[in-house]
């Protein structure tokens, strides 16, 4: 899978947008930096200098628009003066032209409107005002009110538009003013409230939520990070982005959006698969169990794929979860035991000895050189017999564990999740030594916590389901049910595993609990990653532990405590 899914929004990307609001923001720019995947405004209070008359700084609004307007009367009101209206439109022209000292010579408070034409539009970095009168009207005492319409161009914004009024009246040498007051500039703007403007970097953060309806976010999910920058990411080019907000003059504090550019965020959420609850219980677990080591994990449905959680530790922006490559160790096992059975190459009851060591081109043994003689398959799967596994190499073709892998798992198909995954690899074998190597989750293999997961979904239903975070995402895969005798005795085994094998941790839980651990090497210096995998009811989880050492012992805990905060299998 390569680009997440997103639902379609339920109404287009806005540019330009007003929203009504009952009280202002302070004039004035503000810069709001994208954090990592998060829409938190970082406000610059240098560039909120600018205030507005009355504790309102100044600012500049450039550019020239056209006027265009009419009076009008209705046959029932006294007709509005022309000169007042031609007042009104000088006004306006002036102010359109960047002339403030004109426009505010034609008002009441000439030194008071030109600080705040000239604080408001440069401010809010408005080019070229375009200014439009509406019908006019004659008002008590003799006054004047011309409506206007405002189409102001915020640089590599888009335009704000709204409507406010012009009040005019005679002077005493019977010359028509504009009647000061800054509602003259915008309805808004008062003594208490300005206006400033934010700025955003980076792509828009789109609304996630679980399959709830409740939002996720990194504030409350840090592990989730990841995912949500890919969601981010998916809508593209971010292209600007801001706001003017009206805010409190002396608090700051923000009371409204006047106008918002860019991406809309209040547009329709994604909807996703993961679960809240089973997010939560993952992400804590990693922070108490995974001993500062890196980690990760992935919780799904065994029913349908559904992925519920998936955490990373440290939340670094790297999903290994899902984009991680890692040989996988003896949960690989699930495949290879899956592949003996299909073959009829051996029954969990087939003795199957367990030699401390064996040489196939190199030296193979078992976790801290233990040894079943006299071991059934079945208890070979239990202890986790690297040297009993590779014995039986001879029974499977050069490409039958990656025909199975394939055929009845999904392994190396495309999978489509909703976010970019890798989809693992089981390349044939060189030699007889990589084919050793391979009936053990080793040599050249490659899966991850994603991969793992859906395999002991599948060897636990019998069905693979593609994996996804999106739900609708599409799925290209083709596989066949294992047999119903081959997941029973996979099932089986799983289960002893837990009552009497490796994953002897996981035996307190109530249910049938089922498992495999893993112990991959990496390198000959470096300390083994340790897996473990784990089906109840309608769960399967997969977890890997960097320099784990061994799965029971580094991936166990974590995994126990998922499985215990949650005791309840969703529905």
């Amino acid at each position: 899978m390569r680009r997440p899914q997103k639902q379609p929004p339920s109404s287009p990307s806005w540019s330009a947008q007003q929203s009504v609001v009952t009280s202002v923001p302070p004039i004035g720019r503000l810069h709001r930096a994208a954090a990592p995947r998060r829409r938190t405004a970082v406000r610059t209070a240098a560039a909120l200098a600018v205030v507005l008359a009355l504790a309102a700084g100044g600012s500049r609004w450039a550019g020239i628009g056209p006027l265009a307007g009419h009076t009008s009367t209705s046959s029932d009101a006294p007709a509005a003066d022309p000169a007042a209206v031609a007042q009104a439109r000088a006004f306006l022209a002036d102010w359109s032209r960047n002339r403030y000292a004109a426009a505010a010579a034609r008002t009441t408070a000439p030194s008071e409107a030109d600080r705040i034409l000239d604080s408001f539009t440069s401010g809010l970095d408005i080019e070229r005002p375009r200014l439009s009168t509406g019908p006019a009207q004659a008002g008590k005492d003799g006054a004047v009110d011309v409506p206007f319409t405002a189409h102001m161009p915020v640089k590599g914004l888009g335009t704000w538009t709204y409507s406010s009024e012009l009040p005019l009246r005679r002077d005493t040498s019977g010359t028509w003013t504009i009647d000061w007051a800054l509602s003259v500039v915008h309805p808004h703007l008062t003594t208490t409230a300005k206006f400033s403007l934010v700025r955003e970097d980076g792509p828009a953060a789109p609304r996630v939520n679980d399959r709830t309806g409740k939002p996720l976010t990194a504030d409350d999910h840090p592990a989730l990070a990841p995912v949500l920058e890919r969601f981010a990411a998916a809508d593209g080019p971010a292209g600007p982005r801001g706001a003017v907000e009206l805010v409190d003059r002396v608090t700051g504090e923000i009371k409204g959006t006047e106008v918002r550019f860019g991406p809309d965020p209040s547009g329709e959420a994604v909807a996703t698969t993961l679960d809240g609850s089973w997010q939560s219980a993952a992400e804590n677990a990693l922070r108490h169990d995974a001993g500062g080591k890196n980690a990760s994990l992935v919780v799904l449905r065994v029913d349908n794929g559904a992925i519920l959680a998936l955490a990373n530790s440290p939340a670094d922006g790297f999903n290994r979860a899902v984009s991680g490559t890692y040989a996988p160790g003896s949960t690989w096992k699930l495949v290879t035991s899956s592949a003996l059975l299909l073959k009829n190459a051996v029954t969990p009851a087939t003795v199957v000895d367990c030699p401390r060591y064996l040489t196939v081109g190199k030296q193979f043994h078992n976790v801290e050189t233990s040894e079943f003689h006299g071991a059934t398959f079945a208890k070979d799967f239990a202890e986790s017999c690297n040297t009993a596994f590779i014995s039986l190499r001879d029974r499977l073709g050069s490409t039958e564990l990656g025909d199975v892998a394939r055929t009845y798992f999904g392994v190396g198909q495309d999978w489509h999740i909703g976010v970019p995954s890798y989809d693992g690899s089981v390349p044939a074998p060189k030699d007889e030594t990589e084919k050793a190597a391979s009936m053990i989750g080793q040599a050249r293999l490659q899966a991850n916590p994603l991969i793992m997961a859906s395999v002991t979904a599948t060897a636990a239903s019998g069905h693979f389901h593609q994996p996804h975070l999106v739900p609708g995402t599409p799925d290209t895969t083709s596989t066949r049910p294992l047999p119903a005798r081959i997941t029973t005795a996979l099932r089986s085994m799983m289960r002893t595993t837990v009552t009497g094998g490796t994953a002897r941790l996981l035996a307190d839980l109530p249910g049938s609990v089922g498992a495999k651990t893993g112990t991959a090497e990496v390198s000959d210096t470096a300390p083994n990653n340790g897996w473990l995998v784990v089906h109840r009811g309608n769960i399967a989880i997969a977890c890997v532990v960097e320099a784990g050492v061994t799965g029971g012992g580094s991936a166990g805990p974590i995994v126990h405590d998922i499985l215990r905060a949650m005791p309840d299998d969703p529905s």
